[in-house]
């Protein structure tokens, strides 16, 4: 199978709700491609334009559909004087925090046109971020029974670097992943990330004690995500 042709899209920092709801437009828009799709004869089918969205958000606390309230710690007063939003969303997965320093990845595919299955995906994203990190020295690896990318996750010292969260609906996705970089790492104490109250979270700069170039390790995930999922990224 030959390269395939995604869209790049950088949105910079932006608003959650925002970058939320041009997902869901793009989303929306796919879905009804598809099912128009269903009725056409192969020749006459709308090729879907997949997209690679990266962005930036504000402090921002998110609960997946499966999430338990109780996993945010802090009152509706607190939040605001952290200069903090909260939104109940329609991935899967608990609650995570999105921040400045950290790049959210929010690919929009079809993953039949990948030839994957949503577990595969969740996969291939993990590898991207496994390969990005080792390229800066750091070691890390997959946690049985839970998404993400983790260090030291055979011991006590388990602690993971990045979050994932995924919707998939007739295999389009939406949602992503959350990659802590240069992270403020504080507003996790404010959560049970991910649902766990026995493992901790950690960043590029905490792990290697500086901080680290934001843009060059985007470029790097940028070029893991292109070569693990055989795309051809354009702007």
């Amino acid at each position: 199978m030959g390269k395939i042709d995604v869209q790049y899209i950088d949105l910079g920092l932006i608003d959650y709700k925002k970058a939320w709801d041009y997902q869901e437009e793009i989303f929306a828009h796919f879905l009804q491609i598809k099912s128009k799709n269903r009725d056409l004869p192969e020749h006459e089918q709308v090729a879907i334009e997949n997209k690679l969205i990266f962005c930036e958000h504000p402090h921002v606390y998110t609960l997946g559909k499966s999430g338990e309230q109780n996993n945010l710690l802090i009152s509706d007063t607190f939040l605001k004087k952290i200069n903090a939003t909260y939104y109940k969303i329609n991935r899967g997965g608990d609650i995570t925090y999105h921040g400045p320093g950290q790049i959210v990845g929010y690919p929009i595919i079809d993953l039949e046109r990948f030839n994957l299955q949503v577990k595969q995906y969740i996969a291939k994203l993990e590898q991207s971020i496994m390969l990005t990190i080792e390229q800066f020295g750091i070691s890390a690896g997959r946690l049985p029974g839970a998404t993400g990318v983790w260090l030291d996750r055979d011991n006590a010292e388990a602690r993971k670097i990045c979050a994932i969260g995924v919707k998939a609906s007739r295999f389009i996705t939406m949602h992503g992943f959350a990659f802590n970089v240069n992270t403020n790492l504080e507003y996790f104490n404010h959560i049970n990330p991910c649902g766990f109250v026995d493992k901790g979270v950690t960043s590029m700069e905490k792990e290697l004690g500086r901080k680290v170039d934001y843009k060059k390790v985007k470029d790097v995930l940028r070029s893991n995500i292109e070569e693990v999922f055989g795309m051809n990224l354009k702007k």
